[in-house]
């Protein structure tokens, strides 16, 4: 589902820094179906925006000095983090870079945000873990796991650094204040 909500992201960071012209989005080669993916629907949504997207590239941490650097070249405005378990691993530092880089970001998840990220906009980890202890049980009760049905979580969450915002020098939109389901003051 996360691949899924690569576009509303950039939507939903398109609405807080309307002027930008330019987003870039971080994906990681190393995953190229997500990677691939991910461009191609973004890309899709940054044309309907009127926006020119940049993909970057980052497999390891080295490459973060090189994305960074690429933003200010590029003069991209803002950055959408995509969907992917190397970021997840890594996302108190990308929360730490955007913040000293002064990039307006967005990430799939929460953590992102606490850790200072601008915002976050994807499924519940929280819903997933649910959901695999609701198999896990299941299966320990004598089910056999084909026969159960595939589920997927599907609870989606808003959450928005306001304090970000403020030293950003961003005003987030009333209706996404009221759309989040936390926001951090």
């Amino acid at each position: 589902m996360n691949v899924e909500l690569a576009p509303k992201r950039l939507e939903l960071l398109h609405e807080v820094v309307p002027t930008t012209r330019s987003i870039a989005l971080l994906v990681n080669p190393a995953s190229p179906f997500n990677a691939e993916r991910l461009s191609t629907d973004t890309q899709t949504a940054a044309r309907t925006l009127g926006l020119q997207l940049h993909v970057l590239q980052a497999s390891t941490e080295r490459d973060f000095d090189t994305v960074f650097a690429s933003l200010v070249q590029m003069r991209a405005g803002a950055l959408v983090i995509n969907y992917d378990a190397f970021f997840l691993s890594r996302i108190e530092q990308l929360a730490a870079l955007t913040v000293r880089h002064a990039v307006p970001t967005i990430s799939a998840y929460r953590e992102f945000t606490a850790a200072g990220g601008l915002m976050s906009y994807g499924g519940s980890l929280t819903d997933a873990y649910r959901l695999t202890g609701v198999y896990a049980g299941q299966i320990l009760k004598g089910e056999k796991p084909a026969d159960l049905p595939v589920q997927q979580a599907t609870k989606v969450e808003l959450f928005i650094n306001l304090n970000t915002a403020k030293a950003l020098g961003l005003t987030v939109p009333q209706s996404l204040i009221v759309a989040a389901d936390e926001v951090i003051e």
